[in-house]
């Protein structure tokens, strides 16, 4: 059996991968930052480098 160890931010137009043990977990789904995790609320991108979400 494999184990998922990473996978693509929950968020749509992000394009992170995230660490599944790291990951911000928001209505069961896995996500690189709180902002997107809160659906970018506040209109903030996530703040890593090269993602434009």
């Amino acid at each position: 059996m494999v184990e998922i160890t990473q996978q693509k931010c929950a968020c749509e137009p992000c394009v992170c991968i995230v660490n599944v043990e790291d990951a911000i977990v928001h209505d069961g789904r896995n996500f690189c930052s709180d902002n997107c995790a809160n659906g970018h609320a506040d209109a903030a991108g996530c703040g890593h480098a090269g993602c434009g979400c």
